[in-house]
């Protein structure tokens, strides 16, 4: 390790701008034991370890040492395209012995070309707009050698038609298809079967993981080791692979695809066609049943004797909902049995028969909702409304999926103790035999960021609240010349601040929902002392580097919405055991999500900046003295005037 990451080291000779990280160097020593004792181990390294390169160079050391392929798994874009187009590049040329890298995305992301060739002659197109953008897709699908629709970035996100001709497994014929050896997927997991090192994101990751020794097989190639980057995200990640969902999207896409595949028997065609009506018009009824949240986007759960209530006898009755689901599942049985019966069968069938199967089966699993380890409930999000199960508790399943059958496990994240333990952690992902360590950032926080917490404040479930915060926000902008996020627990609380604050803000202001996500970073970037207004979708993932971003606001400590059905399934389960859900769960979650939002005011060893609390409960309340502890330890004041003087003296220090 000190030979690659000393002062004098490989790294410090190949590049000018390297910086000698004591927490970098411990960090890539504790990772390299893991793999050569074959054990699991956690790691928390805030911003400025060096992280990604100091679990790289082991990894590619266990993986050319005859260890085997390891995959690296992380949450976010940004952190892939990081690690494959900067980091492992750079340790390739580096290092003396070479190595291979692959890049692995879910399948969605790709083009199908049995898909496309069957959409060039079946609509798919929803509106004229589109046709151009069909068109290009054609051509760049026929010259791509990826098939990844990230290449498409002249082309609109939302392209209506892109669901109908991606890649997606349900979908997928196998080597039954024509198309198998010119397949993009195919050439994708060729790549990966090549590689020592693999980089997925958790999606996919755990996708695989849910589908291992199941029929439908594995998705990435066989590993012997695995790091899971911005390992805070994997529990609700995993929560969603180990569940399950039906959606109306689902539904229509597979009678659409009933549809579009050509049948040999002309009186089978005909009653295909009619049982497909029969079917979307009993899922259309099904969907409409659904009252909850209708017009707005959010989660509900799903109350016990939604779909069936026992009577003054006490038998079991089905509710009106409950005989909208009696009537599509029937229809779907129809349609099984009808394609299942066909004497010349396209090669198809035989995956409209499993989706179909698969679809009663797991509607009937959240319509029953008999196993009490799961929580029930729906979701809407655009025109989508989704069904869901997920595992209360994933803690024994990734013990049984990943920990027992892997044998390293490296779990890293820039937040991911809380008041100085993993605690929390080892308890929500079952991880109780793995080695820590807290790696020690080359940020000095005394003299890089300050800690502001208002004087005075009213209670957060006040009526005075909003007025009160929104008049900090001003204080705090014009002590900062703007350069700032301002970061809500709502978006009602975001567009509250933003109505209150913004006309009285001289600078420039950005709201979230304005823009697309990644355009309003780059507005934000590119004008001087601007002010962005947002949720938690910036809270992680976002780099702005530089004086651009000098101070952070955050209006509430980060506590889950106790009305979530997720987050309510979890704390009654942690009651149940005898537990403390608020200490054992909602604190320790939000001190995590905390730390995340500070982390995105420091990010080299050169920024200045300020982190304002406007929660009063930081100093009013005990467990305030936990988020204090958690926090890297800088210097907190309630002084405004210390926000303007710390400024005044970095441009001192730059003139």
């Amino acid at each position: 390790m000190q030979e690659i990451f000393g002062p004098d080291g490989l790294i410090a000779q190949a590049h000018p701008e390297y910086e000698h990280r004591p927490g970098q160097v411990d960090m890539a020593r504790a990772v390299m034991r893991a793999f050569e004792e074959r054990k699991h181990l956690i790691v928390e390294a805030g911003t400025g370890t060096g992280k990604t390169l100091a679990y790289l160079v082991p990894a590619v050391a266990a993986a050319l040492g005859g260890r085997g392929r390891v995959i690296i798994s992380t949450g976010t874009k940004n952190l892939q395209e990081q690690l494959m187009e900067k980091d492992i590049p750079f340790l390739q040329s580096v290092l003396p012995k070479g190595f291979k890298a692959a890049y692995m995305k879910g399948r969605n992301n790709y083009v199908c070309l049995h898909r496309l060739g069957r959409a060039e002659s079946s609509p798919v197109i929803e509106g004229l707009e589109e046709v151009d953008y069909f068109d290009d897709v054609i051509h760049w699908a026929k010259a791509s050698t990826t098939g990844d629709r990230a290449e498409l970035s002249n082309l609109p996100e939302s392209l209506s038609f892109w669901r109908h001709i991606d890649a997606r497994p349900e979908t997928c014929l196998g080597q039954k298809c024509t198309d198998f050896d010119t397949c993009f997927i195919t050439r994708m997991r060729e790549r990966a079967l090549d590689a020592d090192i693999v980089v997925v994101n958790h999606h996919l990751f755990f996708a695989d993981l849910a589908l291992r020794n199941s029929n439908f097989g594995s998705v990435l190639p066989d590993y012997t080791a695995v790091i899971l980057d911005e390992a805070h995200l994997i529990e609700d990640v995993a929560s969603e692979y180990f569940g399950m969902q039906v959606s109306n999207y689902q539904i229509d896409d597979l009678i659409r695809d009933v549809g579009a595949t050509p049948y040999e028997e002309a009186e089978a065609d005909r009653e295909i066609t009619k049982t497909s009506a029969r079917v979307m018009r009993f899922a259309d009824n099904f969907w409409m049943g659904f009252r909850e949240g209708r017009g707005e986007e959010g989660r509900y759960p799903i109350i016990p004797n939604a779909f069936a209530k026992r009577d003054e006898d006490g038998d079991l009755q089905s509710t009106p909902l409950g005989e909208l689901y009696i009537a599509l599942d029937g229809a779907l049985g129809r349609l099984e049995t009808t394609l299942d019966a066909l004497k010349e069968k396209p090669p198809e069938v035989e995956n409209l028969v499993r989706r179909i199967r698969q679809t009663k089966f797991d509607l009937q699993f959240i319509v029953t909702g008999a196993d009490k380890k799961f929580v029930y409930w729906t979701e809407r999000r655009g025109r989508g409304l989704f069904l869901r199960a997920s595992p209360i508790d994933v803690s024994g399943l990734l013990e049984d999926k990943l920990f027992d059958k892997v044998d390293t496990v490296v779990l890293t994240s820039a937040t991911l103790s809380s008041a100085g333990n993993f605690s929390f952690i080892r308890e929500r992902l079952g991880l109780n035999s793995a080695s820590d360590l807290i790696a020690e950032s080359s940020f000095d926080y005394q003299s890089q960021a300050l800690l502001y917490l208002p004087p005075k404040m009213p209670d957060p479930r006040s009526r005075e609240w909003a007025g009160a915060a929104a008049l900090e926000v001003i204080k705090i902008v014009n002590a900062t010349e703007g350069r700032a996020f301002v970061l809500s627990t709502s978006l009602a609380g975001m567009q509250s601040l933003y109505d209150l604050a913004m006309p009285e803000i001289e600078y420039p202001c950005f709201l979230q929902g304005s823009a697309a996500k990644g355009r309003l970073l780059e507005k934000f970037r590119q004008t001087p002392n601007a002010v962005l207004f947002a949720t938690s979708s910036f809270w992680q993932g976002v780099d702005v580097r530089g004086e651009q971003l000098s101070c952070v606001i955050i209006d509430k400590l980060p506590f889950a919405v106790p009305t979530d059905p997720i987050v309510a399934a979890r704390q009654r389960y942690i009651e149940d055991e005898g537990g403390s859900s608020f200490f054992e769960y909602s604190v320790p979650q939000a001190i995590i999500s905390l730390k995340q939002g500070l982390g995105r005011l420091i990010r080299s060893t050169t920024d200045r900046g300020v982190l304002a609390v406007l929660d009063p409960r930081l100093k009013t309340k005990s467990y305030g003295r936990l988020f204090l502890k958690s926090l890297p330890q800088c210097h907190v004041t309630s002084d405004i005037g210390d926000l303007a003087r710390m400024f005044e003296k970095r441009e001192a220090v730059a003139r």
